[in-house]
């Protein structure tokens, strides 16, 4: 089973520092209210104004933070301990969290860059050292802002997005309740456990049908995967029986093919090299509870998507700026 070496965690990390504090080519998430409001991505946002797009700056910090944490000896870790320093201040984490309290940014990066936020947040809780409990006590205000809008917004939300793209309500849970687990926010986790039952628990005969074009999440695995971690063991083996009942013959045949990515240039369709990682991570999880023939079915399904995504983590920028993140999700999926 492919696991997370000490090279490949050199690789991620150089990867990320070579793109977290690159400001442009920059897609923004930015509500322009009046001239004063036309501004750069640094200018908005002084920590996360590289990687592309705000999100995967995001997460591109998350990718850092995790190899750092795993593998302190990379020689990666001096120039990561010391851009950290240089960007998660008191006074930039104040102007993330004041751009976020503006009217206009309600809507800003919901539910995708909230989550991943969060899952920054939590992975610096992981952290024994001075230098990590410094960033996590500096970020806290930022992540507190995001707990409070999911506990807003979670309520309000009638229905999921199933969608396998940056809308998708599952995957957003999923890493919100590893950051409530991680900080002990009982009642955010209350609140995505409510909301994953009210939205899933009926769910049954998943017809999968996927991948689209973009997707870069699986919604019928996503979907599996927050459900395993929400039911109790007994819960999710009657929920799962019903959701994918022909598993055990590989249907739907989908499920396990891997997806053919047909131009890495193009941001949209390399988003497929991302399908296939985190279909890897979420086989990997839901085969942790199964106890009969699913479960070899399920890992040989995620290492067959592993070995078709894994060498595309880097190369065309399109999908390096934002790939390792979810190849780091599928190998710490192992451990």
């Amino acid at each position: 089973m492919t696991r997370l070496t000490t090279e490949t965690a050199s690789l991620y990390a150089r990867t990320a520092l070579g793109h977290v504090t690159r400001e442009y080519p920059n897609k923004l998430d930015h509500v322009i209210v009046g001239p004063e409001a036309v501004k750069g991505p640094r200018a908005l946002h002084p920590i996360f104004f590289g990687s592309f797009d705000w999100h995967s700056c995001v997460h591109g910090w998350w990718t850092l933070f995790t190899v750092l944490r795993l593998h302190p000896e990379i020689e990666e870790a001096g120039a990561i301990r010391a851009l950290a320093d240089e960007l998660f201040t008191e006074a930039n984490v104040a102007a993330e969290t004041a751009y976020l309290a503006e009217p206009s940014s309600r809507g800003f990066e919901r539910p995708y860059g909230w989550a991943w936020l969060l899952m920054l947040a939590g992975e610096l809780t992981r952290h024994d050292s001075e230098d990590g409990r410094r960033w996590s006590e500096t970020l806290n205000p930022l992540a507190d802002a995001f707990a409070d809008r999911f506990k807003s917004f979670l309520p309000l939300a009638t229905y999921p997005v199933r969608v396998g793209t940056h809308y998708n309500t599952a995957f957003a849970l999923v890493l919100t309740l590893d950051y409530a687990a991680a900080v002990g926010d009982a009642e955010l986790a209350e609140v995505c456990e409510a909301k994953a039952r009210d939205w899933h628990l009926g769910d049954a005969g998943c017809q999968a049908w996927e991948p689209s074009q973009d997707e870069f999440l699986s919604p019928a695995l996503m979907e599996a995967e927050l459900m395993r971690r929400v039911l109790s063991p007994a819960e999710f083996s009657t929920w799962f029986d019903a959701f994918l009942p022909d598993l055990a013959a590989q249907r739907p045949a989908t499920l396990f093919a891997p997806a053919s990515v047909s131009d890495r240039s193009d941001g949209k369709i390399a988003h497929l090299d991302g399908l296939n990682l985190s279909r890897a991570w979420c086989w990997r999880g839901i085969a942790s509870p199964l106890t009969d023939g699913r479960k070899a079915i399920a890992l040989k399904a995620a290492d067959d998507h592993l070995a078709v995504a894994l060498p595309q983590v880097t190369g065309d920028y399109m999908g390096e700026h934002w790939l390792a993140s979810f190849a780091l999700l599928a190998l710490l999926a192992a451990e």
